[in-house]
Order: structure tokens, then sequence, then C-alpha cells
């Protein structure tokens, strides 16, 4: 008796790979006029992958910080694309980019910008009470949960330590669930335990809850946190280090003069 051997399973087509976060497309941005005229940003094309944590880096003046604002919509570029989360940011006017910027990008500055009336719980919710939303209670426990703030919601600023502060901070940016959350220096104002406290938060916030992180650091050890380090020197990328280390940063840096 003859068998034959079933026929393969139709497995279907191969799942493509996630969009990028956010991707900029040769982006030149410049400040001053002729002969005074600088430029932060020369022909600038870099992809950020969704779910990663990415630090850039550069030397001062490198245009690391101009590059994050036109990421982020706080500056416009003079010219190129910028596209997030599929959304072309350059082609959108001033109130379109305020809806962008509230609703779908995250922020954390060196400064916690806490509202110092409100409760830790109050200030994590502020930016859905302000568009007029409420927050995901499921996702809200996931978020403080994850950054250890369960026990600290009823607290005012002044009753949280700079380290506290900056994890509400990080909480309020990411409970809107945005597309990319921005950091700029968010450990510069920390002690290095605090800082080593946040940095390992937000890492935990990309691994665990899938959140894609932008920061822009001068500190080699802040950046080992990332899974990918963007170097960038006079307005261009020069380089990337993938899995850094503080010593594979620091010893990258050195060549670059920084």
């Amino acid at each position: 008796m003859t068998t034959f051997a079933s026929p393969p399973r139709n497995a279907g087509p191969e799942p493509l790979p996630p969009a990028p976060a956010v991707e900029a497309f040769n982006v030149s941005k410049g400040y001053g006029l002729a002969d005074t005229r600088v430029t932060a940003l020369a022909d600038v094309s870099v992809s950020f992958e969704a779910g990663h944590f990415t630090a850039i880096m550069g030397p001062s003046g490198s245009g690391k910080s101009t590059l994050m604002h036109c990421l982020a919509g706080l500056d416009t570029a003079d010219s190129g694309r910028i596209v997030l989360g599929g959304t072309e940011i350059t082609q959108l006017n001033d109130r379109e980019l305020t809806s962008l910027r509230r609703e779908r990008i995250g922020f954390v500055f060196q400064a916690y910008n806490l509202v110092p009336t409100l409760t830790a719980e109050q200030n994590i919710k502020l930016p859905l009470a302000l568009a007029g939303t409420t927050a995901d209670s499921e996702w809200f426990s996931d978020v403080v949960g994850t950054l250890g703030l369960k026990d600290r919601l009823t607290h005012r600023p002044h009753e949280l330590s700079g380290g506290q502060q900056q994890r509400v901070a990080v909480a309020r940016a990411l409970l809107t669930r945005p597309d990319v959350v921005f950091g700029d220096e968010p450990t510069g104002n920390l002690d290095s335990k605090s800082g080593g406290e946040v940095l390992a938060l937000l890492r935990r916030s990309s691994k665990e809850l899938g959140q894609s992180i932008i920061m822009v650091t001068h500190d080699p050890v802040a950046a080992s946190y990332a899974d990918r380090v963007v170097l960038m020197n006079d307005g261009g990328l020069v380089g990337e280090l993938l899995d850094p280390t503080a010593e594979s940063v620091l010893s990258a840096l050195g060549k670059l003069g920084a």
C-alpha cells in the first residue's frame, strides 16, 4: 500500500516587523542668518525601532538636542521629513502638532515639572484630565506598579525624594500610551543612586511595557542602560553602538573629542 506524506501546512506570510517608532529623512536645521548662521542638523536620516530604548549622544553642539526637539515636534526642521507612528509631523500645523504632542508623545525632562499642589496620582493623570479623558485603570495600575509608586500616590511633590518625583514624571509620560517617550537629560538633577533607579525604570518600561524611549544624555553610564546609542557630531550621525556599556560609550565619545 502506497502512502503519501501530508502536504505541508500553509504557514501564511511572514509577519511584518513593527513600523519604526519615529524616522527622520534628510532632516536639516539651522539657526541665524548669513554669516552668523549655524548648522545644527545636516541632512540627518535615522530610524528608531519601536519598543526599544535608544540614547542620543555627542559633544556639546553636536545637534543631539536639536534632533530630539525636531523628532518630538518641539522645533521645526528647515527641510526633510519626520514620521512618528505613521504620521508625517513635518506636514502638521501648530494646532495639529499640539494635539499630537498631547496625545501621542511623552516627555521626561531634567526638571520634573510637577504641580506642587497636586498629589502624585493627580500629577500622573494630569495630561488626561487636561484632555478631558480618564485613565484606563488597569494600565494605570500596571504603570505605577512597574515604577514602584503604589504607596506614594497620595503624596505631594515636596513629600517625595528627587528620584520619586522623577518616577512620577515618567509615569505621567507613559500613562497616555504614547508612540514615543522623549527624555532630555532625565537624570541630570539626580544623585547617582536615584538616577540609576530612574534609568532602570525606563529600561523596564521598554522591556516590560513595550514603550519606545529616546533619550538625550551626556552621561556614558546613563547611555549604558539603552539598547542602542546613536552618536552625533557637527550636526550629523557618525555611528552607533548596540548593547552599549559605559566603557564602550566613553571610548566612542573619546574618539569624537567629547
